[in-house]
């Protein structure tokens, strides 16, 4: 990972929004109205789903999918135009959040003004016409960067952009050569070093596909050789694999302990258990319990957490990319007060800086950090636990979510059906 990475990066939290469904309004005005409240979770950077025009050709859906992008230099009329845009910008920044815009140049929509302009950019059939290397992206058609007048052209266009907005969230980045997002963040870096580069790094399966037909795609150990941050879809399946299968949970936390000596030190993954490609949380846990077990696993470990605009109403639908298709908000089912508390904490120096390890055990995610004089212990009581064991003397400990006592008692925890995390010092190691 390039050395200038912070990793305060751990403490912040994103919030997304796919603009088009999150207002009835549905557009910069409408996320504008929301500011206040989006703030008030405990969030430091708001990330946009694209907002440029989408294609017509082969759309899906009667409004499309906003990455089958028409014009990466404009912005969709429909959301408003760039002094829109730039308000959305200073209101969030004037709240203290910053603003990252989703980068989608790996491809274009069937018509976009590329492919009218520069149709030799393009991948192409035997027959000439326009491909792409994912079967069912029928929408778009893939441009080759092999070509340096197209590493070129949307080199500008990330520059252009980033003098704009705080942050990239880039798009099947390990499907584009490392040596150019290298040569574009250079760039970027001359005017803004503090510019933060999130890859949406891929599923292993997908990086063996793509590599099976012939194409290139970096593992996330190559992406950190340029990106702040990367998703953790490296381990998302045994998440999934778990939700569906009690029996695999304790593999799906190894693997989030594998992280820690398989990428550099200063690694920084974004912990999102739902986005706009994935099925909502609250759709695959047991109930509302376990759904606030999750959340607040998701806050605790080692990473940067991510909130899809919804999950703080434990929605259950996820949005159709391709129609218009409102967030079903329901305050009857908040946790937004949650959300504030585990963001809250998340900005304690510790989540950043400290040693993080796991606690092995079969019906419980159970987590630790130590730094300086602290030892703090995360319990997400998943299954069903009648007791766990801990290293800790007896005694009570505080419950950082609650502020409640909690004894411990022959190092037997008696847990709780709602998340624990307690505050103790390195003398109570038993």
């Amino acid at each position: 990972m390039a050395s200038h990475t912070d990793i305060n990066l751990r403490s912040m939290m994103v919030y997304q929004v796919f603009v088009r469904q999150h207002s009835a309004e549905g557009n910069f005005a409408g996320v504008i109205n929301d500011l206040d409240r989006i703030k008030g979770l405990g969030t430091d950077i708001l990330y946009l789903l694209p907002i440029h025009p989408i294609g017509e050709k082969d759309r899906k859906g009667s409004l499309g999918s906003p990455y089958s992008i028409k014009d990466h230099k404009a912005i969709d009329p429909a959301y408003g135009n760039e002094d829109d845009f730039k308000r959305l910008i200073a209101e969030s920044r004037h709240r203290g959040m910053k603003v990252m815009m989703d980068i989608v140049i790996n491809h274009t929509s069937r018509d976009s003004v590329l492919t009218d302009i520069h149709p030799e950019w393009f991948y192409r059939t035997p027959e000439g016409a326009f491909r792409n290397r994912v079967g069912d992206w029928s929408d778009i058609t893939d441009l080759d960067f092999n070509l340096l007048e197209v590493r070129s052209y949307f080199k500008q266009v990330l520059v252009d952009w980033a003098k704009l907005v705080d942050g990239f969230r880039c798009d099947v980045a390990p499907m584009l050569p490392m040596e150019f997002w290298r040569e574009v963040k250079a760039e970027i870096n001359d005017f803004n070093k503090d510019f933060i580069w999130l890859s949406e790094s891929v599923h292993l399966s997908f990086i063996k596909y793509l590599r099976d037909s012939g194409f290139e795609c970096a593992s996330d150990s190559m992406i950190y050789d340029v990106f702040d941050m990367a998703y953790d879809y490296d381990i998302f399946d045994h998440m999934d694999h778990y939700l569906r299968d009690p029996g695999h949970l304790s593999r799906w936390l190894e693997e989030i302990i594998r992280q820690e000596s398989v990428y550099p030190k200063n690694y920084v993954k974004l912990r999102g258990f739902e986005n706009h490609d994935q099925a909502r949380l609250m759709s695959k846990v047991r109930d509302d319990k376990h759904f606030k077990q999750m959340l607040a696993l998701q806050f605790f470990i080692k990473g940067t957490p991510m909130v899809y605009a919804g999950m703080e109403h434990m929605v259950d639908h996820r949005p159709d990319l391709f129609e218009d298709d409102k967030v079903p908000w329901n305050e009857a089912q908040s946790v937004e007060s949650l959300i504030h508390k585990l963001s809250t904490m998340k900005k304690q120096p510790i989540f950043a800086k400290g040693v993080f390890n796991h606690i092995q055990h079969d019906q419980a995610a159970i987590f630790t950090y130590d730094f300086e004089e602290t030892y703090l212990i995360g319990i997400f009581n998943l299954e069903h636990a009648e007791t766990i064991t801990l290293n800790l003397k007896d005694g009570q400990y505080q419950n950082l979510l609650t502020g409640q006592e909690i004894t411990i008692k022959d190092s037997i925890l008696n847990p709780l059906n709602e998340p624990l995390i307690l505050i103790a010092r390195q003398g109570d190691k038993r």
